[in-house]
């Protein structure tokens, strides 16, 4: 049988809401213990016990033994309500089981090996796609996780459930494909720098183009300014030509 986790529980009078909310402002969470055919028994647990049990691998998946009057329960958490606001625990629901009971449990999924990957080692990213695995079994043979080695592993490469050992008297719930439970992605930052090299590039060419539209701009006002040179020296010629030829005809009217 699997080794139980010990929770230490007080029994609590009433029922309902009201008594409920009485227990938590004593302090306590309030709770219940049913299943198996026999009576429910209501109880109350310190907060504190059980935020390090809830915070533990596998609070679901993991056999508690709670004594109640001198009487031990073995059960499985079931059920938890939490505050909202404060997230923490208000209450809890525990099932007894008989050794016949067989039941869906979700296991967690365990990586192991990172450094003997090679894709991981090249920069390669472990996605997974499952953190935990719903399997059938008897309370007692739940394990605590399944354990996926990453040896060999490169960029590109996936594990499937068929890939991984599961322990005696576990079966898997779903049996009608061979799902993916990890792959290993290339990393995306080699393509943000890419884009980013790309973008530059694009950038530069643009540079370059408003360059030479300035070059462009920069001759035309060269050839703009040598033409109107040409012209007012032309001027000039003309205005010299028109006083000579003025000063012939005083001196011929002279004479």
């Amino acid at each position: 049988m699997a080794q139980a986790t010990a929770l230490a529980a007080e029994l609590r009078q009433g029922t309902g809401k009201g008594a409920a909310r009485t227990i938590r402002r004593a302090g306590r969470v309030p709770g219940v213990i049913y299943g198996n055919k026999e009576e429910s028994v209501l109880i109350s647990i310190d907060p504190l016990d059980l935020l390090h049990q809830i915070r533990g691998p596998g609070f679901f998946a993991r056999v508690f033994e709670i004594e109640i009057g001198g009487k031990k329960h073995r059960v499985l958490a079931r059920d938890l309500q939490v505050d909202p606001v404060t997230d923490r625990p208000i209450h809890v629901d525990f099932m007894r089981f008989s050794e016949a009971t067989r039941l869906n449990i979700d296991v967690q999924v365990v990586f192991e090996n990172h450094e003997e990957s090679p894709g991981i080692k090249r920069g390669g990213v472990l996605n997974v796609v499952r953190h935990t695995v719903e399997m059938r079994c008897r309370p007692d043979s739940i394990p605590e996780s399944i354990f996926v080695d990453l040896t060999g592993l490169d960029i590109g490469d996936s594990v499937h459930i068929s890939a991984i050992k599961l322990p005696e008297d576990v079966e898997l719930t779903v049996t009608d494909r061979d799902f993916t439970v990890a792959t290993i992605a290339a990393p995306t930052i080699l393509v943000e720098i890419e884009e980013e090299e790309e973008e530059g590039e694009e950038g530069e060419e643009g540079e370059e183009g408003e360059e030479g539209e300035e070059g462009e701009e920069g001759i035309e006002g060269e050839e703009g300014e040598e033409g109107e040179a040409a012209e007012a020296k032309e001027g000039e010629a003309k205005a010299e030509g028109e006083e000579k030829a003025k000063g012939k005809g005083k001196k011929d009217s002279k004479g």
